[in-house]
């Protein structure tokens, strides 16, 4: 994707920076404005392919969804006033607000839903929430202008999680028709949210001004009517230095992704604020390939595992401020199993054991072990735009630890997305790192872990593991669903060790104190987005 250059090394702090490329409408009288420094560029900005978690904050700012999340995680209204379930949980029938019209001055309506979906749903538009979150659609049909009736194939308990996420932020269809850059979105989409999205420079700033016309906010929100800043600018300044700097210095008045090596700093500074808070979803987990040498032998795959003293090289590069992970499910979900704590994991004599027995028992003049002639060489392959939280570092201090202690090579790139998608098309990594932010951590266990998921790296394929997590997409009972994703967890991660958990990725903000009504969405723990954000006096 043209637009997911990767980011300069360094930005310059200057005005100069911040001279426009558009239209900038002009700020209010007595009106605020407010600077905000992001640590990734969006790969995009259209909420149908939204794939970075730090990007949801900016998703929406721009578009709403159907349906929204209550503190307590309960759906609530939002864009859809109400709605009734039919007894079976095939029939979903939406009553929706009348009162809501597009950044292109388009009404919302029925039939703008059903045209959402239907673009979901296209041929190669996002394949992977076509076969997962609306796997079991089968057709939405429009009832009244205000009215939409959504029947699914079987009953999916993923269905209004999916209503309240950004891919179900709503797009003026009018825009989806004339958008000449679809798989960016950007200035191109009108959303319905409550700031309109201006300007785009790229490896600079992403620039909103306020919505007037916003009386939609759902329930959750701190107040109700238009946002309280006339404008935002989001920086993209990837080097966490220049980022904490930038706030120091007052040059932007909030950061986030502060890093561990700056939090003590930014806590001891009296004229600024720390929040930080645990993401739902998924831990930030290596996944094995499973489908060539050498992890397609089980036990290669724990020598790895066992290789790595975690904990060490976690207070290492995140000096006390990453929480561990031990399973593919993030400590924060309902449905984490806490049951694998502790399992496995820093036995180096169990590696050495493991490797001897797979037959790796040579090693070359470097100290790596070998076996036929071939080095035990592994390959991690990452696309630039979603390496956050020093997870290069981290990948240099799991290198040195596995060389040591085991006799591993791994090798690390970094490239950017066009790459990276290239080597998983053609099987050409060993490794592949990975986070999601979902709300509902089945939507990314059926990703990345069924036999036929948009997102299976490990290339892994098992009834049993696809036939619990179709069980429990449809069951509605909450207990009956953490038992079979529980039942998944421990097959994938301590029977199979198909992934190696690392770290519950987590959120930080810093601001000055003067900005108020920042904080994280309950549910997933990402930042929020910038609608309830004001800068006192």
């Amino acid at each position: 994707m043209r637009r997911a250059a990767a980011l300069a090394s360094s930005v310059v702090l200057s005005a100069a920076v911040l001279v426009g490329c558009g239209a900038q409408a002009a700020p209010q009288a007595g009106a605020t404005s407010l600077t905000w420094a992001v640590e990734t560029q969006p790969v995009t900005l259209n909420p149908h392919l939204w794939a970075q978690n730090k990007v949801r904050l900016l998703v929406f700012n721009q578009f709403d969804a159907l349906v929204s999340r209550g503190a307590d995680g309960s759906f609530q209204p939002w864009l859809a006033r109400s709605w009734k379930v039919s007894d079976d949980g095939r029939a979903y029938t939406f009553e929706l607000r009348d009162d809501v019209t597009f950044h292109d001055g388009t009404r919302f309506d029925a039939a703008a839903v059903k045209a959402n979906l239907d673009q979901l749903l296209k041929p190669g538009y996002n394949p992977a929430v076509a076969a997962i979150q609306l796997g079991s659609f089968s057709r939405a049909e429009v009832l009244s202008p205000t009215r939409l009736r959504i029947t699914l194939k079987r009953p999916d308990a993923l269905f209004l999680d999916f209503l309240s996420s950004p891919y179900a932020g709503q797009v003026s269809p009018a825009s989806l028709r004339a958008a000449k850059d679809l798989k960016f979105g950007g200035t191109e989409l009108a959303g319905t949210g409550p700031f309109i999205l201006d300007r785009y420079v790229q490896g600079q700033e992403l620039h909103y001004h306020r919505n007037p016309a916003y009386r939609w906010a759902p329930p959750g929100a701190g107040h109700q009517g238009p946002a309280h800043l006339s404008e935002i600018t989001y920086r993209f300044l990837p080097e966490a230095a220049v980022r904490v700097g930038a706030l120091t210095s007052g040059q932007v008045q909030v950061i986030e992704g502060v890093p561990a090596t700056e939090v003590a700093l930014v806590e001891k500074d009296p004229g600024l604020t720390f929040l930080r808070a645990l993401n739902s979803g998924t831990s930030f987990s290596y996944y094995f390939n499973t489908s060539h040498p050498p992890f397609d032998d089980v036990r290669v795959r724990r020598a790895f595992r066992e290789a790595v003293d975690l904990d060490a090289v976690l207070a290492s590069v995140y000096r006390g401020t990453a929480t561990r992970a031990w399973s593919v499910v993030a400590r924060s979900s309902p449905f984490y199993d806490a049951g694998l704590e502790g399992r496995y994991g820093g036995n180096a004599a169990e590696a050495g054991a493991l490797l001897d027995a797979a037959g790796w028992r040579q090693r070359d003049a470097e100290g790596y072990r070998v076996k036929d002639g071939r080095r035990l060489t592994v390959r991690s392959v990452s696309s630039a735009p979603f390496v956050r939280d020093r997870r290069d570092v981290l990948a240099q201090a799991v290198q040195a630890q596995v060389k040591q202690s085991a006799g591993i090579d791994l090798q690390i790139r970094i490239v950017d997305q066009g790459a990276a998608q290239q080597a998983a098309d053609d099987d050409q990594y060993e490794i592949f790192e990975n986070s999601r932010g979902d709300s509902d951590a089945g939507a990314a266990l059926n990703l990345i872990l069924r036999g036929d998921g948009a997102i299976n790296r490990t290339r892994y394929s098992d009834p049993e593991l696809d036939g619990w997590l179709a069980a429990a997409s449809a069951t509605s009972d909450p207990a009956e669903r953490r038992r079979l994703y529980a039942e998944v967890q421990r097959k994938a991660v301590e029977e199979q060790a198909l992934v190696f958990p690392i770290y519950v990725p987590g959120d930080q903000i810093a601001a000055r104190r003067s900005v108020q009504g920042l904080g994280f969405d309950p549910v997933t723990g990402t930042p929020r987005g910038a609608y309830d954000v004001r800068v006192g006096t």
